[in-house]
């Protein structure tokens, strides 16, 4: 195949500028991804990105993604392109930690939906990214693989708790990234990170086996551009019949979503959502952003009540208590094996009686019910993404927020794991300090195509994947 000036710099190149460039052999996937796993080698000592390698894995699928095109057999749609996947995805005969020590040794036997369609798709798995523990904090350390940072500023976190995943898109070492989140752990990190990541609509990628918080969890991509995020959840959306929430029937094409026009979109703009503390230069930042899509001809109103009271104590009651009752085993013989800081939280989950749990149950529907109403006047809501920029390694809980849970501190993020709607987060700018800040976008039910034609404009108008963090 032919070596030419793709090959150079493709680490910063978009999925689909590699993709086209491997299909009209002018860089081999094989050479893409023997340079993936050398930055791996090069960035992973400072970053910590990954709990598990698989080179051996990536390079026989880079190997058989090359004899396809010199074959000239039809491509995959993500045929030869590098991609990493966060160690809550269970994939076979790889090892499955959750980034914790009580699953160091534990080794997966079935692909999740989402890793055997990359596969089949023709991607080359690189590794398992790291997570905080049972994904149950939203910074990037774990008592297992210890401490992620964030390729912005190494003495900061690239938050949780898909933080190997985003740190190591940010920092360029795949396009991008399957990861999960169960109140905010795509977009979280995304905002940390700069880079594009969304939580599509519940049910839409297919989660088996069953998660620890089987009506909150759902999978979805970590990209450097819209259009790779969209072209990555084409490929990993549609229904399985090992998980019965999963959605059924067609999938839209998200790719195409990319290229509508968005004059004309109302849009519902929220600094706080009713309750949240963020930061005046968060806020700044964000609202900044706003004036492109009014140029763009859209209308922009503030949301002046936000969506109401904070839900946070009916996220806390169905996440905890369901990774809490999923590990009770280890709490009651093995604690000291856990963060003590999630083994806390676990407990005190737990703890809640039968009754006090369920008519959090019935109040969830309610809020639900809520939400659905403010959205009936707009096509999107908008807020930031998290209240602060990127906060030190090494807390559970930023030290402007204390006195908030070690998830419920990204305040604007956990309401739509509740309602189950599609939401992403944009990168929108940087604080005085250079760290990037991303601004949420939150569709209606089922209306992941509004996400992506308003964040594919707005990426047109101000694109930020030229920026390149310092670290990397």
């Amino acid at each position: 195949m032919k070596n030419d000036s793709v090959s150079q710099s493709f680490q910063f190149s978009s999925a689909l500028e590699l993709r086209d460039a491997i299909a009209n052999r002018r860089i081999s996937p094989v050479e893409v991804v023997k340079q993936t796993l050398e930055r791996i080698d090069v960035l992973e000592p400072q970053l910590n990105c990954f709990v598990t390698l698989t080179p051996d894995i990536a390079m026989e699928s880079a190997r058989r993604a090359e004899h396809a095109v010199m074959r000239g057999d039809a491509l995959g749609p993500l045929h030869g392109l590098p991609i990493s996947v966060k160690d809550l995805i269970s994939m076979s005969s790889v090892r499955q930690t959750s980034g914790s020590r009580a699953m160091a040794d534990n080794i997966a036997t079935v692909d999740a939906p989402s890793v055997s369609r990359v596969l089949s798709a023709g991607a080359c798995v690189v590794g398992k990214t790291t997570t905080s523990e049972f994904g149950c904090k939203a910074v990037g350390d774990s008592p297992l693989t210890g401490i992620t940072r964030n390729p912005w500023d190494i003495t900061k976190t690239p938050g949780g708790s898909s933080c190997g995943a985003a740190a190591s898109v940010a920092a360029g070492i795949t396009p991008f990234a399957l990861g999960t989140d169960g109140g905010g752990s795509i977009r979280g990190p995304a905002s940390f990170t700069g880079i594009f990541g969304i939580k599509p609509q519940f049910a839409r990628v297919p989660v088996f086996p069953t998660s620890a918080t089987p009506t909150l969890g759902h999978v979805g991509p970590l990209a450097r551009t819209v259009r790779d995020a969209a072209l990555l959840l084409n490929v990993i959306a549609g229904g399985d019949p090992r998980d019965p929430f999963s959605l059924q029937g067609g999938v839209p094409d998200f790719l195409r979503s990319c290229e509508q026009p968005v004059r004309g979109m109302k849009i519902a703009w929220s600094p706080n959502l009713g309750y949240a503390k963020p930061t005046a230069e968060v806020v700044s930042i964000v609202e900044s952003a706003l004036k492109t899509f009014e140029d763009m001809g859209c209308e922009v109103v503030l949301l002046e009540n936000g969506i109401g009271a904070d839900p946070a104590d009916l996220w806390m009651a169905e996440f905890y208590a369901g990774v809490g009752t999923r590990l009770s085993k280890i709490l009651h013989d093995s604690p000291q094996l856990l963060d003590i800081a999630v083994a806390d939280t676990l407990a005190v989950a737990l703890d809640q009686g039968m009754h006090s749990y369920y008519q959090k149950v019935f109040d969830r529907y309610d809020f639900r019910e809520r939400v659905r109403e403010v959205f009936e006047g707009f096509d999107l809501l908008v807020s930031p993404t998290l209240p602060i920029a990127a906060c030190d390694v090494g807390v559970d809980v930023p030290k402007e927020l204390e006195g908030r849970n070690l998830c419920t501190w990204q305040y604007f993020t956990y309401p739509f794991n509740l309602t189950g709607q599609p939401a992403a987060s944009v990168p929108v700018g940087f604080t005085s300090s250079g760290l990037p800040v991303g601004m949420q976008m939150v569709a209606k039910l089922g209306c992941e195509a509004d996400i992506f034609r308003a964040a594919a404009a707005f990426e047109e108008a101000r694109p930020w994947a030229a920026f390149i963090p310092p670290f990397a």
